[in-house]
C-alpha cells in the first residue's frame, strides 16, 4: 500500500479486480463538474493521472491534496487545484449531473 491508494499495477498493465474498484475512472466515488472542470472524488495518484491523461487528451490532468482527480481545459496558464484557486472571490459555479433510473415493472 502507498499511502491512500493500494500498489496496483501500472497504468497500461491489465486490469485486475482490485484495480477497477480502486483505480479511475471506476474508483471514482462522485464526479461533479465545477465551473470547467471535472472533479472526481476518490483517492488517487499519479498512476491515475496517466490513465487520465490519455482519456482525455489535450486536457491537464493532476491529483490534488485531497487525493482527488481534475480534468482541467487545454490552457497555457500554470495548473492550480480548484482547491487551491479558492480566494476571496465566490467559489466556481457547482454543477452536479445526476443519473435517473426508471425501474419499469
Amino acid at each position: 500500500m502507498t499511502g491512500r491508494t493500494p500498489d496496483l499495477p501500472a497504468p497500461r498493465a491489465p486490469m485486475t479486480a482490485e484495480a477497477v474498484l480502486a483505480r479511475w475512472p471506476t474508483g471514482a466515488w462522485k464526479t461533479e463538474l465545477i465551473g470547467a472542470v471535472l472533479y472526481f472524488h476518490g483517492a488517487f495518484d499519479e498512476r491515475d493521472v496517466d490513465t487520465a491523461a490519455r482519456a482525455y487528451p489535450g486536457r491537464r490532468v493532476l491529483v490534488n491534496t485531497a487525493h482527488d482527480l481534475e480534468v482541467h481545459p487545454a490552457g497555457t496558464t500554470p495548473l492550480l487545484s480548484i482547491l487551491d484557486e479558492a480566494t476571496d472571490q465566490a467559489r466556481p459555479t457547482l454543477t452536479r449531473i445526476f443519473l435517473c433510473l426508471t425501474v419499469e415493472p
